[in-house]
């Protein structure tokens, strides 16, 4: 049995994988999916990067979980591979879930036009919060009406010292088992860093036909690679 630490994106809390958690569960496996600090029913608690990064280390040693699979979603894939590479012999694998990868002193915001400067300074006008995105920013991601109302009421403003803070990694991230999960309909293919750790043996690259947001679009679909990844 692998156990399964799922961890979504921005703004979103362990709820968002609750359509995908009944067909892992239905497999046998364990399934832990985590509300970082600072979101949802943990929205007040102080939070930078490396308080994400801990949140999920805590998870996996404090339930004393192993055979572990790393799941990251978009912003999530930062601090979760950082965490794959601190729990030690209890990861089995890590699942980006077309996410953001961590660079060793590099934050989230890096990688974004001028240095992320639009996202910086909607942070520092709201509190140092990233807000909520419109509805708009979910159209054309393969999601319904029902579905895109259903993000936007689970959301909560994101912490923004977790955008802002840089990674920290102590070894190469192509030394991880890893899988990249790309989702075809939300723009830009895998950038160079992806494409250059997916070429390692360690990690495989599973494609999907859906947005940004496959937990809600394709839960079945989505579980099912999960799965894939934890077979020996």
């Amino acid at each position: 049995m692998a156990n399964f630490v799922l961890v979504a994106g921005a703004r979103l809390g362990a709820w968002a994988w609750d359509e995908v958690v009944p067909h892992l569960r239905a497999a046998g496996q364990g399934v832990h999916p985590l509300t970082l600090s600072g979101l949802a029913d943990r929205a007040g608690v102080p939070a930078g990067q490396q308080t994400h990064v801990q949140d999920i280390v805590d998870e996996v040693e404090g339930r004393d979980l192993r055979d572990v699979v790393l799941v990251g979603h978009s912003y999530s894939g930062i601090p979760v591979g950082q965490a794959a590479e601190r729990i030690g012999d209890r990861l089995a694998h890590v699942v980006f879930v077309d996410s953001s990868l961590p660079a060793d002193g590099e934050a989230f915001v890096s990688a974004w036009p001028d240095g992320g400067a639009a996202v910086r300074a909607a942070i520092a006008a709201n509190g140092g919060f990233w807000p909520l995105a419109p509805a708009a920013h979910y159209d054309g991601q393969d999601l319904t009406d029902e579905q895109i109302a259903r993000i936007l009421d689970g959301s909560t403003p994101h912490p923004g010292a977790t955008l802002t803070e840089p990674a920290v990694l102590s070894r190469p991230l192509d030394e991880l088992p890893a899988t990249y999960v790309q989702c075809l309909l939300a723009g830009a293919g895998s950038g160079d860093d992806e494409v250059e750790l997916l070429a390692g043996r360690n990690w495989r690259l599973v494609k999907m036909d859906t947005g940004h947001w496959p937990m809600f679009s394709r839960p079945r679909e989505l579980a099912r690679i999960l799965l894939q990844t934890a077979v020996k």
